[in-house]
């Protein structure tokens, strides 16, 4: 199948009009240049590879759209499957939480529903359009969970783990009269209420026992098994040592601009939010990615929780220095590829899978089609057919 008069986004340059063949689900030609006959049509639009999100923290509220309202997991899942690939998602990392009850009401989050939706999700695999793999949170105040992630890992249902701490006054919350703010507002509470709250957690951090050698089982555990770890919300110079100490090659989300620094001078590949580089602001008044990417120190883009962001974020960024698109793409692409140890996609080469996203520009950044395998998983009918 033939691909022609694309604008085509390549590891190292950009294609004007080119087009590309393929064959058996991977890329077999790139050329400079359009082909007679070609199966579909771009009329110049870009042809970029398919997004790769490492984390999308989307799933837990497909399944539980209201708090204590479910629906069944397998329609919850298969809708999110179907948002992932209108916006270009063809490899998506679901981040799911191992946080307890003391972090968060109600079940959304609890260790039990948690395993229940990786169950799921590895059920459906061979049914769903995206490539889906697991990325679990696991939150270091909950050594309770470390059991199950063995298990998971075990059995190979594990692909990435990110190890996090929300504990207000730290991380992503190290700004607690905002963390009081957010919580009395989205709880319709007064800041009174949500201080004492607040208070409980932070009063409570220090009694879940030697969090160290919990971090150190599951660390050498993982790594033994051949499975990334990230780190989440770093916050200092410190915290970025202690975590790449453990093994952790990923800094997902820094707080600040001196942890970016730090993870990139330690080898460690650093993943902010698609909503945060398209707005050009953290919501927890963090570090923008917008600033992380002019100083070279953003290596990725994750949907975070909306993935319809990640196209607009891509062509934001393309327009902030002279990498323009093939520098932008490849935090969706080339760039979590290489992170994740997933070496046959992330890039539109000969060989690779045909993993790709036809987008327009103008006048709105819109996914047109996305093509996992060479296999037209999304299309809003605007392409053009063949002129045959």
């Amino acid at each position: 199948m033939w691909l022609s008069e694309f604008e085509i986004v390549l590891r190292d340059r950009v294609i004007a009009n080119g087009a590309i063949k393929i064959e058996d689900g991977r890329i077999e030609q790139v050329r400079d240049e359009p082909v007679e006959n070609a199966d579909i049509v771009g009329g110049g639009r870009l042809l970029l590879p398919g997004f790769i999100d490492m984390h999308g923290d989307m799933v837990e509220k497909e399944v539980e759209p209201r708090l204590g309202v479910h629906v069944p997991m397998t329609i919850g899942i298969a809708e999110l499957d179907k948002k992932l690939a209108s916006c270009g998602v063809t490899t998506a990392y679901a981040a799911l939480s191992f946080i307890g009850a003391s972090v968060t009401s109600g079940v959304l989050r609890s260790e039990e529903h948690t395993s229940d939706i990786i169950e799921t999700i590895a059920g459906l695999k061979d049914e769903l359009l995206v490539d889906h793999r697991i990325h679990a949170r696991f939150e270091v105040t909950f050594a309770a969970a470390i059991g199950v992630l063995q298990r998971l890992m075990d059995a190979g249902k594990l692909h990435l783990i990110s190890l996090m701490d929300h504990t207000p006054g730290q991380g992503q919350y190290r700004d607690v009269e905002l963390y009081i703010a957010r919580i009395a507002k989205e709880r319709g509470m007064s800041v009174a209420e949500a201080s004492e709250i607040v208070g409980q957690r932070i009063a409570g951090r220090n009694g879940h026992g030697d969090v160290l050698s919990t971090l150190q089982d599951l660390s050498a555990f993982a790594r033994a098994r051949g499975i990334v770890l990230a780190s989440h919300d770093d916050d200092t110079l410190e915290k970025v040592e202690f975590v790449h100490g453990l093994g952790a090659a990923l800094s997902e989300f820094p707080v600040t601009l001196e942890a970016a620094q730090e993870a990139r001078r330690l080898g460690m590949h650093t993943v902010m939010g698609a909503p945060n580089a398209l707005r050009g602001n953290s919501y927890s008044g963090n570090l923008s990615a917008r600033k992380a990417y002019e100083a070279g120190l953003l290596d990725m883009l994750a949907s975070d929780y909306h993935p319809a962001s990640i196209l607009p974020a891509v062509l934001s960024l393309a327009a902030l220095d002279d990498g323009g698109l093939v520098a932008a793409a490849a935090l969706t692409s080339t760039n979590p590829a290489k992170a994740l140890g997933l070496d046959n996609r992330g890039a539109i080469e000969t060989g690779l899978l045909a993993d790709l996203v036809v987008a327009d520009r103008h006048p709105v950044a819109r996914v047109r089609a996305t093509f996992r395998a060479g296999r037209m998983i999304y299309s809003d009918g605007t392409l053009s057919p063949s002129r045959r």
